[in-house]
């Protein structure tokens, strides 16, 4: 099934959070935070502004992007996790030191 966004929507999936930390001690599923990182899956067309005009979305599919704890709705689609937020949820795009996108 392939489900497109209306508006300033984005569909992202989020990355897993380490299992380590950087001192070596694993982490175990119950006391791991879910992690505030995703890759964006797809986009909407864009949103209008109070006059009418269009206004597109910045974030492009494969960005990895920042976004808050509690941003968002998770649903469920063939058994993957997504989760669908408007783009001011997002709070900026991860790009590489070289000036690049990063890809995920």
């Amino acid at each position: 099934m392939k489900f497109r966004p209306l508006h300033d929507r984005v569909v992202l999936k989020r990355i897993e959070a380490e299992e380590k930390t950087a001192g070596g001690i694993i982490i175990p599923d119950t006391a791991r935070e879910k992690p505030q990182q995703g890759e964006v899956v797809s986009v909407g067309p864009g949103g209008r502004d109070e006059t009418g005009k269009f206004i597109p979305i910045d974030v492009q599919t494969g960005d990895r992007v920042l976004f808050g704890k509690w941003s968002g709705t998770e649903v469920k689609i063939d058994g993957i996790e997504y989760l669908i937020m408007k783009e001011s949820d997002i709070m900026g795009v991860l790009v590489h030191a070289s000036g690049g996108r990063k890809a995920a």
